[in-house]
């Protein structure tokens, strides 16, 4: 278990929470933008899937003081390459530490209804970098239960926007706390353009969740130097769920 960098991961406190990691190896879903991936390349680790138990990272939270713990933060948990008894390890663990809040987060939302409901003490989440990741996304996230369901729009790459409105997905879906956030390192290929952002930012105010918004976006919202009804729309709002 690890103090995390991301800066989502918040505990109650407003300290930086924890990181931990059951399910080593390389993942399988390989985005180009992966930094767990690029870790594994660089510094040449064991490839392998494996299930190495988490029985004393858990341990070490025993004594500590309500906190929040990412599970999976470099392994897609969902994947077909999980073994479900390691998923049942897992959960386990999480039920018997009611007192923390873990998260998950998910690029196969299509699995996420073998586990539900989720424990009580779950926030789970759904990656969409663009159109259809989200739809999809969307779709599956209706039929699960949890007490925090969120999507992370990170890295946005392209728009989301269909025929139908973004708030109403969100709504259909359950959502209640939007995550936006541009690919890292920074790059002038993959900056989404601001009316993307914005208009999640116009959906999630309307409906109304809690947004928020990476330290990557800072200096790039527009229209904080003019007397813009919307002005506040575009500071760097970090809120979490309302709980």
């Amino acid at each position: 278990m690890t103090r995390t960098k991301i800066e989502w991961v918040k505990n109650p406190d407003g300290s930086q929470g924890y990181t931990i990691n059951p399910v080593k190896g390389l993942c399988p879903v390989a985005c180009s933008y992966c930094y767990a991936r690029a870790m594994y390349k660089r510094f040449k680790w064991n490839p392998e899937i494996r299930y190495e138990d988490p029985f004393f990272d858990f341990y070490a939270l025993k004594r500590k003081p309500p906190s929040r713990v990412f599970i999976g933060s470099t392994m897609e948990l969902f994947g077909e390459w999980i073994r479900p008894e390691w998923l049942h390890n897992i959960f386990g663990f999480v039920k018997a530490y009611p007192q923390h809040t873990f998260i998950f987060l998910t690029k196969r939302p299509e699995n996420l209804i073998k586990w539900s409901p989720f424990p009580q003490n779950c926030w789970v989440g759904v990656s969409a970098t663009n159109k259809l990741q989200f739809l999809a996304g969307m779709s599956y996230m209706a039929d699960v239960k949890a007490s925090v369901k969120f999507v992370s729009f990170e890295p946005l790459l392209e728009s989301v926007e269909s025929s139908s409105p973004i708030g109403k997905h969100l709504i259909n879906g359950g959502i209640n706390w939007v995550i936006i956030g541009r690919q890292t390192p920074l790059s002038a290929k993959t900056i989404p353009h601001i009316i993307d952002i914005q208009r999640i930012i116009f959906a999630a105010n309307e409906i109304p969740i809690p947004i928020f918004l990476k330290d990557n976006l800072k200096g790039f919202l527009p229209f904080k130097q003019y007397n813009d009804p919307w002005k506040e729309v575009y500071k760097l709002r970090q809120e979490l769920p309302r709980l």
